[in-house]
């Protein structure tokens, strides 16, 4: 969906030992001090709003492997609080972080409409969550 200002991962093209594949990364897996990163996290215009399409079985019909995506080495440090304290909590590769190398990913646009998020308690008095 297109940016708006929401806390979350976007689509980037992600350089890495097995080559370039589209993920989407969050923004705790972006290096704070590296300027030019951020720029490209702040000037990004779609972000993602979890909507994800995912065969299980390839072209042949035989069940995919999912575990043979993942990139192991992608794990990231965040910030979490934690009954009022705060903790630093390590994220290994999770749906698409790190999880998606490999893929044939495209990326789509869907309307606005279709994200309706829950990162704090207070997002469920928005209207769309009455």
């Amino acid at each position: 969906v297109k940016n708006q200002g929401e806390p979350g991962g976007g689509p980037f093209w992600v350089n890495e030992k097995r080559g370039k594949s589209l993920q989407i990364v969050e923004s705790a897996q972006i290096d704070a001090e590296d300027k030019k990163a951020m720029d490209m996290l702040q000037s990004g215009t779609h972000f993602n709003p979890v909507d994800i399409v995912c065969s299980l079985n390839d072209l042949y019909g035989m069940r995919q492997d999912l575990l043979r995506f993942v990139d192991k080495d992608s794990a990231f440090v965040t910030r979490k609080m934690i009954e009022g304290q705060e903790a630093l909590v390590i994220e290994w590769p999770g749906l698409w972080n790190g999880a998606m190398a490999d893929w044939n990913t495209i990326f789509v646009e869907v309307p606005i409409s279709t994200f309706n998020p829950v990162k704090r308690v207070t997002d469920l008095l928005r209207p769309y969550h009455q």
